[in-house]
């Protein structure tokens, strides 16, 4: 299906857009206007794109129905500070009332019921509740149109950040991934959680290239049973390692005891090293692909 995005209504742009670029953080941001009045509102147009200096963008975009801004927008322009907080599973409800279009000068913290905590280098209160937040300096905000639906790219310099303690390893020296439970944007009425149910490791390539799909010896490039994330893993190795003549798989020898020709025996090695290989193991799975 080929869809020509500049052919459709912006609405169902957008549709089509959030349902395909998916799954996105979720900025919960509280600011304030000159006033001292606070707003909160969420942003899933937003991420991390800077580290020196630590900066992050997100954009409130302009409404659909009639290009009107969001009092984030304002408020930022106004005073060039904001706290971002990281939306967890056991604040989504909360942060979804926060998303309601209140008029101006109403406190979204008391309509969703969070707790105001004082930040300490800028002037927005920061959501108790959130595990994670960021006391932000506004450096740019960039317009990217005045239609409905147009973006307004906010790019902020983080300033400092608080963690609770909750969301830490044992050693306090990292936030633990499998404690988080961060909440993040699909299309329509959808979210994800990260659970640990749905957490898994991919290693960093090698400090050296991987030799590639293209020096992989053909009967294993071109294996049936072998996908593209199982040739990675094997292709991710500096070159072709050398069998290890002292490597054993006691279950596997006994099964290729019963084999009684070479293509039953390529077949019950490929499933060995595609077990091996979903498990993360493709040093063993390289030693019994070289059994063959």
């Amino acid at each position: 299906m080929l869809i020509h995005l500049a052919e459709l209504p912006a609405a169902t742009r957008q549709q089509w857009l959030q349902h395909a670029i998916a799954p996105r953080p979720i900025a919960l941001v509280s600011s304030v206007n000159k006033k001292g009045e606070a707003n909160l509102a969420p942003f899933s147009f937003f991420n991390m794109v800077s580290t020196e200096p630590p900066l992050v963008v997100f954009s409130p975009a302009r409404r659909l129905r009639d290009g009107s801004t969001k009092h984030t927008f304002g408020n930022v322009l106004e005073t060039g500070q904001a706290v971002i907080h990281m939306v967890t599973h056991g604040m989504l409800q909360q942060v979804s009332l926060a998303s309601c279009e209140y008029p101006a000068g109403v406190d979204e913290f008391v309509k969703a019921g969070f707790t105001k905590e004082p930040a300490t280098m800028v002037t927005p209160p920061m959501v108790k509740e959130s595990p994670v937040k960021f006391e932000c300096k506004i450096i740019k905000v960039e317009s990217l149109g005045g239609a409905g639906g147009a973006g307004n790219l906010v790019i902020a310099e983080l300033l400092c950040m608080h963690v609770s303690d909750e969301v830490l390893n044992a050693e306090k020296t990292m936030i633990d991934q499998q404690k988080t439970a961060l909440v993040a944007r699909l299309g329509g009425d959808w979210y994800c959680c990260v659970e640990p149910a749905n957490l898994f490791k991919v290693p960093k390539p090698n400090t050296k290239p991987g030799m590639g799909f293209d020096a992989l010896p053909a009967g294993i490039r071109n294996s049936d049973v072998l996908t593209g994330n199982h040739l990675a893993q094997l292709a991710n190795f500096e070159t072709v390692p050398v069998r290890n003549e002292t490597y054993t798989h006691e279950l596997l020898n006994l099964r290729l005891r019963t084999v009684e020709n070479i293509a039953q025996r390529k077949k019950l090695l490929r499933a060995e090293a595609v077990q091996l290989l979903e498990e993360g193991r493709a040093p063993e799975a390289w030693q019994v692909l070289l059994m063959e």
